[in-house]
């Protein structure tokens, strides 16, 4: 935030992705406000071709483009955090896009400060979460600098920005994108008009990672995840470091069928939107870490750690990775997680996930007392009076009402 209004603005930093919107932003702040443009590229694991997109972010008048390999920094410090706290909005959506957005926006920031930018800009639209995750990030550690939002002011309908690409040079796409896509190490998510009606059956060409459950492999695979502290660090008894433990997971999972999303998701600038994910290790990473917890943590550790997990993927997604409460939160996680450590075994088949069994050194298992035939039974006067005392409070509350 600056302190003097009106103060003039002479270099911008873009956070560019090669699309069609930063492309024109490219072009249009260079008019709007006669400034040198530089642009940055943060790869979170999205398969674009870095050095493509340089060249054309420069083609079109960045005076110097900023390529920053940040996948291992994503996996470790945002993505393995979120394992820990079994991160899925609303139940079901890893939120991949939420998590890399606040380290997409450090960068930036980062990069402003280097090269002595007046302003950062970004490519989200007024309808979006990612405005919120940009913004409140880039306020918390470059509040000195302007923030610009092109598609928020520019006032173009699609066509328009099409036509004001065609006008200025500026290459558009061979072929008509259907869907927009965002992707990173960790989830994949697909828009386009065609799937806003959510009665809509999302087409098969949408699907990247995933193929259709009915055209996985006939026999199923069977999988071997290892975690400590709480995170995977071996598969199928190969140890990995987590870029390459993710990517890997993405393809074998992807392969069987298993990792789709599609769900009404409450956003946060206060509207639903049908949204449609592709998230197969994450989706594998989460449910075999939280039978994982099961074993391993106490009843009201687990219940607990619930809450706690709600809470921590709701700050993320709403934008709030800076809020220190996250920060208090991870020190909490941590601290459970640090006894979450063992193996799960598991079967991907035609689309479907299930556990067929899971070790730790930590388990609150004990076969001892549970075993069926040899176990531990309590006496019949011991169960009695355990039944007496557990009910004791709901028989009294009863008889004082009346019942």
């Amino acid at each position: 935030m600056r302190l003097f209004a009106g103060s003039t603005i002479s270099k911008i930093v873009l956070a560019y992705s090669g699309g069609l919107d930063t492309s024109v932003a490219i072009v249009w702040l260079k008019e709007k406000y006669n400034a040198e443009v530089l642009t940055v590229t943060v790869d979170v694991g999205q398969g674009d071709d870095l050095e493509e997109i340089a060249a054309k972010a420069e083609s079109l008048g960045s005076s110097k483009h900023v390529n920053i390999d940040a996948k291992e920094e994503f996996a470790k410090k945002y993505v393995y955090p979120s394992i820990r706290a079994n991160s899925l909005y609303e139940d079901v959506y890893p939120p991949g896009t939420a998590l890399a957005r606040p380290l997409i926006a450090s960068k930036l920031a980062e990069v402003a400060k280097n090269e002595g930018a007046d302003a950062v800009a970004h490519g989200c639209t007024s309808k979006g979460n990612d405005q919120i995750r940009f913004e409140l990030t880039l306020k918390a550690y470059a509040p000195e600098l302007d923030i610009i939002a092109p598609a928020r002011i520019w006032g173009m309908s699609r066509k328009q920005e099409i036509e004001y690409a065609r006008i200025k040079g500026i290459p558009l796409p061979k072929e008509h994108k259907r869907f927009s896509i965002d992707a990173n190490l960790w989830s994949r998510s697909i828009e386009g008009s065609e799937i806003d009606d959510p009665y809509a059956v999302v087409p098969e060409d949408a699907f990247k990672w995933t193929v259709s459950p009915e055209k996985a492999p006939d026999e199923p695979l069977i999988l071997e995840i290892e975690f400590a502290d709480g995170v995977p660090v071996s598969l199928n008894g190969e140890r990995l470091d987590p870029v390459t433990l993710i990517t890997k997971l993405n393809v074998l999972a992807g392969k069987y069928g298993f990792g789709r999303v599609d769900h009404i998701e409450n956003r946060v600038v206060g509207f639903k939107s049908r949204e449609v994910y592709e998230a197969p290790a994450a989706l594998v990473l989460i449910q075999t870490h939280k039978d994982l917890e099961k074993l391993v943590l106490t009843p009201k550790e687990y219940r607990f750690k619930r809450l706690v997990d709600q809470l921590w993927t709701d700050l993320i997604y709403q934008g709030l990775w800076i809020e220190p409460l996250r920060k208090h939160l991870d020190v909490l996680i941590n601290s459970i997680e640090k006894y979450v450590e063992g193996e799960v075994k598991i079967k991907l088949y035609k689309g479907t996930l299930t556990v067929l069994g899971r070790k730790s050194k930590y388990a609150s298992y004990s076969k001892e007392i549970t075993d069926y035939l040899d176990g531990w039974y309590p006496s019949d006067e011991e169960a009695k009076g355990f039944i007496k005392l557990w009910g004791l409070h709901s028989i009294l509350a009863l008889r004082s009402r009346g019942y």
